[in-house]
C-alpha cells in the first residue's frame, strides 16, 4: 500500500514537473497576432494575452470593433483593420505587423472566424455563396498565415487554429463546414511541414459560447432571401411546408 502511494505521489511529481517546463516564460516582448477580434473569442482572447503582457496585434474586420478593443486595452496592444476576403487588406496588416515585431519575429499566430451565412440546402445555393463564407474563413486564413510563416520561423512561434466544433458536423449545405475541414486538413500538414523550423501548428476545436452565439435571425433572413431566389422547380420540389418547419 505504501509503495502504491509513494508511486502515486512520484507519479503526480513528475507530471507537475512536466506541466511547468511547458509554460511560457518571459511573457514581455513577445508577439502575438489575432484575427477577428471585433467580437466572441477573438476579442476575449486579445484581452486576456494583453492582462498577461503580451504584445497583442488584433485584427479587426470594423472600425468600431477596433475602437472598441482599443478602448479597454492596455496601451502595447496594438489593432489593425483586417478584411480576410482581401488580399490589399491581408498584405497591409502583415506589413504593420512586421513594422510591430521590429525584427523579433512573430511568437503567436492565432486564427480565428466565425463567418457562416449563407447555410442553406446545397442546391439553393450558388457558386457566389460559396465563396462568399471560403474565401474569408478557409483562403483568407490560409493567405495569411503563409505570409506570416517567415516571422513565425524566425522566432519559432506557434500557428493556432480555432476551430467550432459544429462546424465538423455536416447538418447542412453551403461554405461553413467545408472551411472547418479544410482548415483541419490545412493545419495537420502544415503541423508536419513545420516541424523542422521549430514552429508549433496547434488546433483548438471549441464548442459553443456565449459571446459566439450565431444570431438566428440573420439565418432565418439568409434562408428567406435565398428561398425567395430558387426557381420555381426547386422551391415546388421542398414546398412551401419544407420552408415553414
Amino acid at each position: 500500500l505504501h509503495v502504491a502511494i509513494l508511486a502515486s505521489i512520484l507519479c503526480l511529481v513528475i507530471y507537475w514537473l512536466i506541466r511547468d517546463s511547458q509554460r511560457v516564460r518571459n511573457l514581455s516582448g513577445k508577439h502575438v497576432f489575432i484575427t477577428s477580434c471585433d467580437t466572441g473569442l477573438g476579442n476575449s482572447l486579445a484581452k486576456w494575452l494583453d492582462k498577461r503582457g503580451f504584445c497583442v496585434v488584433a485584427a479587426c474586420a470594423t472600425e468600431k470593433g477596433r475602437i472598441e478593443l482599443q478602448s479597454c486595452s492596455s496601451l502595447s496592444l496594438k489593432t489593425v483593420n483586417l478584411n480576410l476576403a482581401d488580399s490589399n487588406s491581408i498584405a497591409r496588416a502583415v506589413v504593420f505587423v512586421i513594422e510591430e515585431t521590429a525584427g523579433k519575429g512573430l511568437f503567436g499566430l492565432v486564427s480565428n472566424t466565425e463567418e457562416t451565412a449563407p447555410i442553406a440546402p446545397t442546391d439553393w445555393l450558388r457558386i457566389e455563396d460559396f465563396h462568399s463564407v471560403l474565401d474569408v474563413s478557409l483562403l483568407g486564413l490560409i493567405e495569411i498565415t503563409l505570409k506570416l510563416l517567415p516571422l513565425l520561423k524566425k522566432a519559432e512561434g506557434r500557428v493556432v487554429n480555432l476551430i467550432n466544433t459544429k462546424g465538423l458536423m455536416a447538418f447542412v449545405g453551403g461554405g461553413y463546414t467545408l472551411s472547418k475541414w479544410g482548415m483541419e486538413a490545412f493545419s495537420d500538414t502544415l503541423r508536419i511541414e513545420m516541424q523542422h523550423f521549430g514552429v508549433k501548428v496547434s488546433i483548438v476545436e471549441h464548442g459553443f459560447f456565449k459571446a459566439g452565439v450565431v444570431n438566428s435571425d440573420v439565418i432565418e433572413k439568409y434562408l428567406l432571401r435565398l428561398w425567395n431566389r430558387l426557381n420555381p422547380e426547386i422551391r415546388d420540389s421542398y414546398g412551401e411546408k419544407y420552408f415553414v418547419e
